[in-house]
Protein backbone atom coordinates (compact mmCIF):
# COMPACT_ATOMS: atom_id res chain seq x y z
CA UNK A 1 0.00 0.00 0.00
CA UNK A 2 2.97 2.14 0.96
CA UNK A 3 4.89 2.00 -2.82
CA UNK A 4 0.91 2.69 -4.19
CA UNK A 5 0.80 5.75 -2.62
CA UNK A 6 4.08 6.95 -2.75
CA UNK A 7 3.74 6.26 -6.28
CA UNK A 8 1.31 9.49 -6.42
CA UNK A 9 4.48 11.78 -5.52
CA UNK A 10 7.44 9.60 -7.60
CA UNK A 11 7.19 6.60 -9.38
CA UNK A 12 7.66 3.24 -7.44
CA UNK A 13 10.39 0.69 -9.47
CA UNK A 14 9.44 -3.04 -8.01
CA UNK A 15 10.85 -5.41 -10.84
CA UNK A 16 13.42 -4.88 -13.29
CA UNK A 17 14.84 -7.30 -15.98
CA UNK A 18 16.96 -7.35 -19.55
CA UNK A 19 15.14 -8.26 -22.25
CA UNK A 20 16.54 -9.90 -25.83
CA UNK A 21 13.41 -8.66 -27.33
CA UNK A 22 12.89 -5.21 -25.43
CA UNK A 23 15.80 -4.41 -23.96
CA UNK A 24 14.70 -3.88 -20.30
CA UNK A 25 11.10 -4.66 -18.76
CA UNK A 26 10.17 -2.48 -15.71
CA UNK A 27 7.14 -2.98 -13.34
CA UNK A 28 6.53 0.33 -11.79
CA UNK A 29 4.05 1.64 -9.52
CA UNK A 30 2.78 5.29 -11.21
CA UNK A 31 -0.52 7.39 -10.08
CA UNK A 32 -1.50 4.48 -8.09
CA UNK A 33 -1.36 2.26 -10.97
CA UNK A 34 0.83 -0.62 -11.57
CA UNK A 35 2.45 -0.64 -15.22
CA UNK A 36 4.95 -2.08 -17.35
CA UNK A 37 7.35 -0.15 -19.11
CA UNK A 38 10.26 -0.81 -21.73
CA UNK A 39 13.40 1.06 -21.38
CA UNK A 40 11.84 4.06 -23.97
CA UNK A 41 8.24 3.93 -23.62
CA UNK A 42 4.81 2.74 -21.86
CA UNK A 43 4.27 -1.33 -22.54
CA UNK A 44 0.89 -1.60 -20.95
CA UNK A 45 -1.18 -0.16 -18.62
CA UNK A 46 -0.84 3.40 -18.27
CA UNK A 47 -0.91 5.75 -21.24
CA UNK A 48 -1.11 2.38 -23.62
CA UNK A 49 -4.22 0.96 -22.02
CA UNK A 50 -5.86 4.27 -22.29
CA UNK A 51 -4.57 4.69 -26.05
CA UNK A 52 -6.27 1.28 -26.91
CA UNK A 53 -9.72 1.65 -24.98
CA UNK A 54 -10.16 5.07 -27.29
CA UNK A 55 -9.85 2.50 -29.95
CA UNK A 56 -12.29 -0.31 -29.12
CA UNK A 57 -14.59 2.60 -28.06
CA UNK A 58 -14.69 3.76 -31.07
CA UNK A 59 -15.41 0.17 -32.55
CA UNK A 60 -18.16 0.27 -29.92
CA UNK A 61 -18.40 -1.78 -26.41
CA UNK A 62 -21.49 -3.58 -27.57
CA UNK A 63 -20.57 -4.73 -30.67
CA UNK A 64 -17.57 -5.97 -29.64
CA UNK A 65 -19.32 -8.21 -26.59
CA UNK A 66 -21.67 -10.07 -29.30
CA UNK A 67 -18.38 -10.93 -31.38
CA UNK A 68 -16.86 -14.73 -30.76
CA UNK A 69 -12.97 -14.56 -31.66
CA UNK A 70 -10.67 -11.54 -31.00
CA UNK A 71 -6.69 -12.04 -32.06
CA UNK A 72 -4.51 -10.03 -30.00
CA UNK A 73 -0.72 -9.29 -31.83
CA UNK A 74 1.37 -8.17 -29.01
CA UNK A 75 0.21 -9.05 -25.48
CA UNK A 76 3.03 -7.77 -23.37
CA UNK A 77 1.01 -7.28 -19.62
CA UNK A 78 -2.20 -7.54 -21.45
CA UNK A 79 -4.25 -3.86 -20.80
CA UNK A 80 -5.93 -4.56 -23.98
CA UNK A 81 -6.97 -8.13 -22.99
CA UNK A 82 -8.09 -6.45 -19.42
CA UNK A 83 -9.68 -4.10 -21.04
CA UNK A 84 -12.02 -6.58 -23.07
CA UNK A 85 -12.59 -8.51 -20.08
CA UNK A 86 -12.68 -6.41 -17.09
CA UNK A 87 -14.98 -3.21 -19.26
CA UNK A 88 -16.34 -4.55 -22.05
CA UNK A 89 -17.20 -7.86 -20.42
CA UNK A 90 -16.19 -9.74 -23.47
CA UNK A 91 -16.89 -13.35 -22.70
CA UNK A 92 -15.88 -14.93 -26.44
CA UNK A 93 -12.36 -16.25 -27.21
CA UNK A 94 -9.27 -14.22 -27.26
CA UNK A 95 -6.19 -15.56 -28.48
CA UNK A 96 -2.91 -13.25 -27.55
CA UNK A 97 -0.26 -14.13 -29.66
CA UNK A 98 3.53 -12.96 -27.84
CA UNK A 99 7.19 -13.43 -28.78
CA UNK A 100 8.51 -12.55 -26.07
CA UNK A 101 8.32 -15.59 -23.01
CA UNK A 102 9.65 -13.16 -20.39
CA UNK A 103 6.78 -10.76 -20.68
CA UNK A 104 4.42 -13.73 -20.56
CA UNK A 105 6.02 -14.58 -17.25
CA UNK A 106 6.24 -10.75 -15.60
CA UNK A 107 2.07 -10.40 -16.84
CA UNK A 108 1.23 -13.48 -14.85
CA UNK A 109 2.78 -12.57 -12.16
CA UNK A 110 2.17 -9.08 -11.30
CA UNK A 111 -1.13 -8.66 -13.54
CA UNK A 112 -2.22 -12.21 -13.22
CA UNK A 113 -2.76 -12.71 -17.58
CA UNK A 114 -3.29 -16.56 -16.37
CA UNK A 115 -6.36 -15.82 -14.28
CA UNK A 116 -8.47 -14.97 -17.18
CA UNK A 117 -10.53 -17.96 -18.39
CA UNK A 118 -11.14 -17.23 -22.11
CA UNK A 119 -7.40 -16.00 -23.14
CA UNK A 120 -5.20 -18.50 -25.10
CA UNK A 121 -1.78 -17.54 -25.42
CA UNK A 122 0.66 -18.39 -27.90
CA UNK A 123 4.20 -17.99 -27.89
CA UNK A 124 5.43 -17.13 -31.32
CA UNK A 125 6.54 -14.66 -34.15
CA UNK A 126 3.64 -12.69 -34.92
CA UNK A 127 4.27 -12.75 -38.72
CA UNK A 128 4.92 -16.23 -38.29
CA UNK A 129 1.23 -16.94 -36.61
CA UNK A 130 -0.72 -15.11 -38.80
CA UNK A 131 0.38 -17.37 -41.49
CA UNK A 132 -0.26 -20.38 -40.18
CA UNK A 133 -3.47 -20.35 -38.02
CA UNK A 134 -6.95 -21.43 -40.13
CA UNK A 135 -9.03 -19.47 -37.89
CA UNK A 136 -11.04 -16.18 -38.46
CA UNK A 137 -11.32 -13.63 -36.02
CA UNK A 138 -14.26 -10.83 -35.49
CA UNK A 139 -11.42 -7.89 -33.68
CA UNK A 140 -7.69 -8.30 -34.52
CA UNK A 141 -5.66 -5.89 -32.50
CA UNK A 142 -2.55 -5.23 -33.70
CA UNK A 143 0.32 -3.59 -31.14
CA UNK A 144 3.99 -4.59 -31.74
CA UNK A 145 6.58 -3.15 -30.73
CA UNK A 146 10.01 -3.54 -29.82
CA UNK A 147 11.13 -0.80 -27.42
CA UNK A 148 9.68 2.23 -29.32
CA UNK A 149 10.67 0.46 -32.90
CA UNK A 150 7.79 -1.48 -34.71
CA UNK A 151 9.16 -4.51 -37.14
CA UNK A 152 9.30 -3.61 -40.69
CA UNK A 153 6.68 -6.77 -42.05
CA UNK A 154 3.82 -4.38 -40.24
CA UNK A 155 3.49 -2.39 -43.23
CA UNK A 156 4.49 -5.03 -45.63
CA UNK A 157 1.71 -6.14 -48.51
CA UNK A 158 1.94 -9.61 -47.74
CA UNK A 159 1.05 -9.21 -43.87
CA UNK A 160 -1.48 -6.64 -44.64
CA UNK A 161 -3.21 -9.28 -47.01
CA UNK A 162 -2.59 -11.81 -44.52
CA UNK A 163 -4.80 -10.03 -41.98
CA UNK A 164 -7.18 -9.51 -44.75
CA UNK A 165 -8.09 -12.95 -45.11
CA UNK A 166 -8.34 -13.96 -41.21
CA UNK A 167 -10.74 -10.88 -40.82
CA UNK A 168 -14.25 -11.89 -40.63
CA UNK A 169 -17.64 -10.41 -42.46
CA UNK A 170 -17.81 -6.77 -40.22
CA UNK A 171 -14.98 -7.53 -39.03
CA UNK A 172 -12.46 -4.94 -37.12
CA UNK A 173 -8.96 -4.40 -37.04
CA UNK A 174 -6.91 -1.99 -34.55
CA UNK A 175 -3.13 -1.22 -35.37
CA UNK A 176 -1.64 0.91 -32.37
CA UNK A 177 1.47 2.72 -34.14
CA UNK A 178 3.69 5.35 -32.55
CA UNK A 179 4.80 8.62 -34.49
CA UNK A 180 8.50 9.97 -33.91
CA UNK A 181 9.32 10.81 -37.16
CA UNK A 182 8.42 11.21 -40.86
CA UNK A 183 9.17 7.54 -41.93
CA UNK A 184 6.86 6.40 -39.79
CA UNK A 185 4.40 9.18 -40.72
CA UNK A 186 4.50 7.51 -44.47
CA UNK A 187 4.36 3.90 -43.37
CA UNK A 188 1.07 5.00 -41.44
CA UNK A 189 -0.05 6.61 -44.57
CA UNK A 190 1.08 3.49 -46.70
CA UNK A 191 -0.78 1.11 -44.32
CA UNK A 192 -4.20 2.98 -44.47
CA UNK A 193 -3.84 3.09 -48.32
CA UNK A 194 -3.03 -0.30 -48.43
CA UNK A 195 -7.19 -0.88 -47.76
CA UNK A 196 -9.51 -1.62 -50.92
CA UNK A 197 -11.96 1.19 -50.25
CA UNK A 198 -14.81 -0.82 -51.83
CA UNK A 199 -14.48 -3.62 -49.34
CA UNK A 200 -12.74 -1.68 -46.42
CA UNK A 201 -13.73 1.95 -43.77
CA UNK A 202 -10.21 3.11 -42.54
CA UNK A 203 -10.22 5.73 -40.18
CA UNK A 204 -7.37 7.33 -38.12
CA UNK A 205 -7.51 8.46 -34.68
CA UNK A 206 -4.49 11.14 -34.52
CA UNK A 207 -2.30 12.46 -31.40
CA UNK A 208 -3.06 9.52 -29.24
CA UNK A 209 -1.58 10.31 -26.10
CA UNK A 210 0.51 12.78 -28.23
CA UNK A 211 3.18 9.99 -29.97
CA UNK A 212 0.27 7.35 -30.72
CA UNK A 213 -2.01 7.02 -34.01
CA UNK A 214 -4.83 4.08 -34.40
CA UNK A 215 -5.83 2.86 -37.24
CA UNK A 216 -9.20 1.28 -37.64
CA UNK A 217 -9.83 -1.03 -40.49
CA UNK A 218 -13.62 -2.31 -40.88
CA UNK A 219 -14.92 -5.20 -43.39
CA UNK A 220 -17.76 -4.18 -45.05
CA UNK A 221 -18.97 -7.21 -46.18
Amino acid sequence: MFKKLFSYIIPFNIFKQKSTISQTLEVTWTDGELVLDSKNTNYSYGSLQRILRKGLKFIGFEKIQTMDKILVLGVAGGSVIKTLVDEIHFEGKITGVEIDKAIIKIANEYFHLDQIQNLEIIIDDAFEFVLKTKDKYDLIIIDIFQDVRMPNFLFEAFFIDRICLLLNSKGFVLFNTMLLNEKQKQLNIEFFNAFDSAKYTATILHKMEELNELIIIENKF
